[in-house]
C-alpha cells in the first residue's frame, strides 16, 4: 500500500517537473536561428564577415572573445582560429548576437531587450 503511494506521488512530481521544463523552454526569451534578416537581405550560418557586414551594416557592437582551436575531422588537421560576437539591434526590441569563428558565421542568438 505505502508503495503504491509513493509511486503515485513520483509520477505526479515528475510530470510536474516535465510541464515546468517545457513551459521554461516555450517561454524563453533566447532563440537560436541559422538566418537572420537584415532589411531585405538574408545572412545565414556559414556566410563571410564581409557577407554580412555588407547585407547588413556596421553592428553596435564588435567583441573579440579570443581563439578556439577548432579540429577538421575530415582532414585530420587542428586551427587556431578568432572568435568574435558582432551585436545587431535592438530591432523590433530584439538584440542578434552574430558569434564569427575565423571569418565564418558560427552561430546567430536574438535575445529581447530591457
Amino acid at each position: 500500500m505505502r508503495e503504491e503511494h509513493g509511486m503515485k506521488y513520483l509520477k505526479k512530481s515528475a510530470s510536474k517537473l516535465i510541464l515546468a521544463l517545457c513551459l521554461g523552454l516555450t517561454c524563453s526569451t533566447q532563440t537560436i536561428a541559422d538566418s537572420l534578416r537584415c532589411g531585405n537581405q538574408l545572412i545565414n550560418t556559414e556566410d563571410t564577415l564581409f557577407e554580412v557586414q555588407r547585407k547588413c551594416g556596421e553592428p553596435a557592437s564588435k567583441t573579440d572573445l579570443g581563439y578556439r582551436e577548432i579540429i577538421n575531422p575530415y582532414h585530420h588537421y587542428r586551427a587556431e582560429v578568432r572568435v568574435q560576437q558582432w551585436v545587431y539591434g535592438p530591432w523590433n526590441g530584439m538584440y542578434y548576437y552574430l558569434t564569427f569563428r575565423g571569418d565564418r558565421l558560427f552561430s546567430i542568438k536574438s535575445l529581447r531587450g530591457p
